[in-house]
């Protein structure tokens, strides 16, 4: 992969959190490697749409937990919103897998909401992607 997803989330992060870095959630660290995934598996312009698409299983379920409504979690609304179900390769699988861990991180770190991240990370997937206006790629749950 040529697109340094990493240093581009690092900077979207900065530009978020400012500096310096020790004042960033502890969740920061951690799921950054899981966010590359993703992007290695996918490709950056799948990626964007996987992250868009995780971004909106995240509402759902905080919607189900403001509504005090059953859900099945995160990982289902994931599957429904990606379609993960469909065709379940290896990059699908892996990118679900590091989808699902950086999710269960963030959720466990009072200091950040994981849509913070989802931002970031479409920001970053942007700049990889030769755009220049900073506008996440087109959106869909198809990766």
């Amino acid at each position: 992969m040529t697109h340094n997803f990493g240093f581009h989330f690092t900077q979207e992060l900065g530009n978020h959190f400012g500096p310096p870095t020790d004042s960033w959630p502890a969740s920061a660290e951690r799921v950054t490697p899981f966010f590359a995934i993703v992007v290695n598996a996918l490709g950056t312009d799948d990626a964007a749409r996987w992250f868009e698409a995780a971004r909106k299983a995240h509402q759902r379920v905080v919607a189900a937990e403001r509504d005090r409504t059953h859900h099945f979690g995160f990982a289902q609304h994931l599957d429904v919103e990606t379609e993960a179900h469909q065709e379940p390769t290896l990059p699908v699988v892996a990118a679900f897998e590091a989808t699902k861990a950086l999710y269960e991180i963030t959720r466990r770190d009072s200091g950040v909401d994981v849509d913070v991240f989802f931002g970031c990370a479409l920001r970053a997937c942007s700049r990889g992607s030769g755009r220049t206006d900073g506008t996440p790629v087109a959106a869909g749950a198809n990766a």
